[in-house]
């Protein structure tokens, strides 16, 4: 295992191909957990107009955390899946009255915030403070499979992390992770993606895919043009009365919308 060329070759990418991003430049934490927030699942290239607009109106916790739901899903509409807004805006909430408005800076302090799982925190950590945390995700999954297994199929993340662990730049962990993120994309766009070689891969079938279209087309009638009955949604949407039904059920389920005497709004 090479972990040294894996490094001379993740640098030396990076020296001539790295990216620059807003998040990158301004080291700001409560701008990198907005970042984090809005590029999961989502490309840099749609983040980018968001996050300056997003800073620009909440440049801080305290000052996202006093909007309600319904204001804020108006502004991260077109982002898709948004309980990351909902949770963004009770993690904003949490910072403020627990940590005094100062973002946390260990993976285990971050754990604590909604929304935040093992991938985020460490992330938060690494970037914000420099913190040398092991992460994966998907850039940084096919770069260490594009070098380490450019044949082999099913590979499980847990066979990754210790590669990872051993490569990591503890001195410079916030530049190494740029790096390793950017040598990874750049992989995926002049071959088929590595990740799909991943034992964790899933492709998400048209059902899943369809019917998280109509859960945002929801939400987003419902931030722009306020609450309404059942039947008004439909002549908003579209929807039939089976699908609106099983979208609202979701989307209450999952605390973004409340019904009140047969009339939907955003929760909050």
């Amino acid at each position: 295992m090479n972990i040294d060329k894996f490094r001379k070759t993740v640098y030396s990418y990076f020296e001539t191909q790295g990216r620059s991003f807003p998040w990158r430049e301004d080291l700001n934490p409560w701008g990198i957990v907005v970042s984090e927030f809005m590029l999961q699942q989502t490309q840099t290239s749609r983040v980018l107009h968001y996050w300056k607009r997003w800073m620009e109106k909440w440049p801080s916790p305290a000052s996202l955390a006093r909007e309600n739901l319904e204001t804020v899903l108006r502004e991260w509409s077109g982002l898709g899946y948004n309980r990351r807004c909902r949770f963004l805006l009770e993690c904003a909430g949490t910072i403020t009255e627990k940590f005094r408005g100062m973002v946390p800076q260990s993976p285990e302090e971050l754990l604590r915030l909604p929304g935040i799982g093992h991938y985020t925190a460490g992330a938060i950590a690494c970037f914000a403070y420099n913190y040398p945390s092991v992460f994966i995700e998907t850039n940084i999954r096919s770069a260490a499979l594009h070098f380490f297994f450019p044949a082999e199929t099913g590979i499980k993340d847990t066979e990754l992390y210790p590669i990872l662990q051993k490569s990591l730049d503890t001195e410079n962990p916030r530049i190494w992770y740029w790096a390793l993120m950017d040598y990874g994309a750049g992989v995926k766009k002049r071959e088929i993606n590595p990740g799909r070689r991943s034992a964790g891969y899933v492709r998400q079938s048209r059902f899943e895919d369809s019917f998280r279209k109509l859960r945002g087309q929801l939400v987003r009638t419902l931030a722009a043009e306020g609450p309404a009955g059942r039947r008004e949604l439909e002549n908003r949407t579209g929807l039939g009365d089976e699908e609106l039904y099983r979208v609202l059920k979701a989307l209450e389920k999952d605390g973004m919308v409340a019904e009140k005497e047969g009339i939907y709004s955003i929760s909050g």
